[in-house]
C-alpha cells in the first residue's frame, strides 16, 4: 500500500520544497548567509550595509514581480527580510538617488533600456498589482535618478488583430 502512495507523494514533497524556497518566510533571525542561500538559491545581488552588514537580493516570480531583500549584521546573522517591489518602497525613490542606492533598495529591474539621444536609461520593475502597472525609473548618464513613475506594462496589452 505504501508503494502505491509514493508516486503522488514525491511530487507533493518537491512542490512543497519549492514553495518554501520561494520566500524567506521560514527563515529565522540569526540564520547565516549560507542557510539563506541553501534555502533560497543564489542571490541576484549583494550589497554592503553600514556597520559591516550585508544585504542579499533574491528576485522572484514570473517577470520579477517580487524581490526579497535579506539583511545580515556584521556577525553574519540574518536580522530582517522584506519584499521590496511595493508602492511604499517605490515612494522612497527620489530624484538624485544613485544607481547603487536604487539597486540596494529595490534590486535589479525586470527590464532596462538605454536612450542615447535623451542621455538616459529607463529601468522598469514589474510588481504585484491588479492594474497591470510597472514602476519605471529614469536614470541620467551621471548614474542619478532624474524621474520616476508608473505606466501600463506592455506585456499586458492584448495583441492587435489588425494588420500593421
Amino acid at each position: 500500500m505504501f508503494a502505491r502512495q509514493l508516486p503522488w507523494a514525491a511530487p507533493a514533497v518537491l512542490l512543497l520544497a519549492g514553495c518554501i524556497a520561494y520566500s524567506p518566510n521560514n527563515l529565522h533571525a540569526g540564520a547565516t548567509q549560507a542557510d539563506v542561500i541553501a534555502a533560497m538559491g543564489p542571490p541576484t545581488g549583494r550589497y554592503a550595509l553600514p556597520q559591516g552588514g550585508a544585504r542579499l537580493e533574491f528576485a522572484r516570480g514570473p517577470q520579477g514581480r517580487e524581490t526579497f531583500m535579506v539583511d545580515f549584521d556584521a556577525t553574519g546573522g540574518m536580522t530582517q527580510w522584506q519584499q521590496v517591489l511595493l508602492p511604499w518602497t517605490f515612494s522612497q525613490i527620489a530624484a538624485g538617488t544613485s544607481t547603487e542606492e536604487l539597486l540596494m533598495r529595490i534590486g535589479h529591474p525586470a527590464e532596462a533600456k538605454r536612450y542615447p539621444r535623451q542621455q538616459l536609461s529607463v529601468w522598469s520593475y514589474r510588481y504585484p498589482t491588479n492594474d497591470c502597472l510597472w514602476y519605471q525609473v529614469q536614470i541620467g548618464d551621471d548614474g542619478l535618478v532624474i524621474g520616476v513613475g508608473q505606466g501600463i506594462d506592455p506585456q499586458c496589452d492584448a495583441p492587435s488583430d489588425r494588420a500593421p
